[in-house]
């Protein structure tokens, strides 16, 4: 018999979106409780690592303005531009609240934050009128950023007696006449199953990047929420939008941050040529994520790709190299003790990784899969929207990753996530203690926990003779090779058509612990499930837009066609299938123009 828990709030995952709802919801006083299926310090916003985008003007002139246009412009206009406008606006009091909790930002010699410069953050030129340059903007802790705001989120919320259940794994949404009353978890130190009812549940469960093979996100961000709230009739917004970082450890995927590229490192090809002159002259290296790793693509495939075989570019980060190319502000000189102050854990990432020092040596590096643009539609509160119409599903918010607001469109600047969780996440606790005092308990059903039990005792009683992780291979290598950087229709329709018959095996996938304690076995059979609906649902909405927008590079519609295409997709489960249906994208005062750096 399930054991029933009783809370005004309930949070489910503990990042930064998760952690600073949990905060306002405390310090509003109301009853929460934080739900994680990892202890909250290893939450996956600790890998962040290059900073936290605000327009302080610490180190030159930043208007939020300019921030905000960026935002619009890096995202494609994809982006709901109201939202990017409470992104940019809130972004300088989030920083700020960050410092008076105590985290430890990078000063400058006057006792500011310091910044660094990110890809596709600029201001005008003012020798150059219409011309854009890069810009100081990333507010950092040395390559940490993510880290220190996990740790000091996370000791604010035991400051306000905030209630952990920690290694709690969702394993339903307890959906009722349309509304949200809690989940159904599994203990899985013991195996018991919980239902937490509540007023209001907050979903920040983070990405989904397991689809693929080479990505620079934990085994654990496997989208269980995400695909959970399609299964109960809930579309996913803007799926087909995936960004691939351009700097992934070689065939690895570990990510080596943005940040040594803002703190002036080069890309190189087999020839010696920093090609980015050639492919963004203005921002070079500092371009958008989702142009520099097709640039790369693109060098590989004209015959310029280094490494074992020719399938990657050189990153340099020498002090010699980086002083021949452009000096650091000011006109000092980049200096290793400097670069390993500023770049401590991914200069080690390359030594533990790559076998070799980066002060002395270059290293190979090939785009990787990063960030989820879409997920689940919210309006600019964190509240789920059940349709084109955003009809809100009362009691139900999501904030950070696995929501689509959507600030980010069709891709993300870097340090704008780290930005985006601690902005929606704060405001989704706030108007989930909103909600919270104007509402009542609602009965949940005494069979609420059935389908999860279901789940749980069919994979564990199963005679299939399938294989878990035989099927999660063949799913990612699938969405590598065919729903990559660059897609065509023949490929992507081969992806589905493997990934149907994948789904299909799933339903005889056998797993071989029986048990209740610690079954591993089992929890990783259904976040498979998971993933596989996430990857159809990605791959279907791909071959749905037949255009070029942002993280969506189309070989057969290489051109972004805002006539037709100017529009956010939502995603419907149907009968096993997708429905697509569309909203359109919010402008308020930034026209669609050509996106080039």
């Amino acid at each position: 018999m399930a054991i029933l828990h009783k809370y005004d709030a309930v949070v489910v995952g503990a990042g930064g979106a998760g952690l600073w709802a949990s905060y306002e919801l405390a310090r509003a006083g109301v009853n929460c409780a934080v739900l994680s299926k990892l202890y909250p310090t290893r939450s996956h916003t600790g890998t962040a690592q290059g900073g936290i985008a605000a327009a302080l003007g610490n180190m030159e002139e930043d208007h939020p303005d300019w921030h905000c246009y960026d935002t619009i412009k890096g995202g494609d206009y994809l982006v709901d531009q109201d939202a990017a406008e409470i992104l940019a606006d809130e972004a300088i009091v989030t920083v700020l609240d960050l410092e008076h909790m105590g985290l430890p930002f990078d000063r400058t010699p006057e006792g500011k934050i310091e910044q660094r410069r990110f890809g596709g953050h600029t201001k005008p030129d003012p020798n150059n009128p219409g011309k854009r340059i890069p810009v100081m903007r990333a507010c950092k802790s040395a390559d940490r950023t993510g880290h220190m705001i996990l740790q000091t989120l996370y000791q604010q919320n035991v400051k306000h007696e905030t209630k952990f259940f920690n290694e709690f794994q969702v394993l339903d949404l307890i959906m009722e006449r349309g509304e949200c009353r809690g989940c159904v978890t599994i203990d899985i130190a013991s195996g018991e199953i919980h239902i937490f009812q509540a007023k209001a549940v907050i979903l920040a469960t983070g990405g989904f990047g397991k689809i693929f093979k080479v990505t620079s996100n934990a085994h654990s961000l496997t989208g269980d929420l995400v695909a959970m709230a399609w299964r109960h009739g809930i579309p996913l917004e803007d799926m087909e939008f995936f960004q691939f970082h351009p700097t992934g450890v070689y065939e690895k995927g570990i990510l080596i941050s943005e940040a040594a590229r803002g703190e002036g490192g080069i890309l190189f090809n087999a020839h010696g040529e920093r090609f980015m002159e050639r492919h963004a002259p203005s921002m070079k290296e500092l371009a958008p994520r989702d142009m520099i790793s097709r640039y790369i693509f693109e060098e590989v495939r004209a015959g310029n790709g280094v490494g074992p075989h020719k399938d990657a570019v050189w990153l340099d980060v020498r002090p010699d190299t980086i002083n021949k190319y452009h000096s650091a502000p000011g006109g000092k000189k980049v200096t290793a003790h400097g670069l390993e102050a500023a770049l401590p854990d991914i200069l080690e990432f390359v030594r533990l990784y790559e076998g070799l020092e980066p002060m002395k040596e270059m290293f190979l590096i090939q785009p990787t899969a990063h960030y989820a643009m879409g997920g689940i539609p919210t309006d600019v509160h964190g509240r789920v929207l059940r349709d084109e119409n955003n009809s809100v599903v009362k009691g139900l918010y999501a904030a950070g990753e696995c929501a689509c607001v959507s600030v980010h469109g069709a891709n993300r600047l870097g340090t704008n996530s780290l930005l985006d969780i601690l902005v929606f996440g704060r405001r989704a606790g706030l108007d989930a203690a909103r909600l919270i005092k104007e509402t009542t308990f609602e009965d949940v059903s005494p069979k609420a926990d059935e389908v999860a039990i279901a789940q749980i005792e069919g994979l564990k009683s199963s005679k299939g003779k399938e294989s878990v992780a035989d099927i999660r291979k063949k799913m990612q290598l699938t969405m590598d090779q065919q729903v990559g950087v660059f897609r065509n229709a023949e490929d992507m329709k081969m992806a589905i058509g493997a990934i149907n018959d994948l789904r299909e095996a799933y339903q005889g996938v056998t797993v071989m612990d029986k048990g209740a304690r610690f079954n591993t076995d089992v929890l990783e059979a259904l976040e498979l499930g998971y993933l596989l609906d996430l990857a159809y649902v990605t791959a279907t909405s791909a071959l749905n837009r037949t255009e070029s927008r942002g993280g969506h590079a189309r070989e057969d519609y290489p051109n972004r066609d805002d006539v037709n295409w100017l529009k956010h997709t939502l995603a419907f489960k149907n009968n096993g299938g997708v429905e697509f249906k569309y909203k359109p994208v919010t402008i308020t005062k930034y026209q669609p123009q050509e996106r080039n750096y």
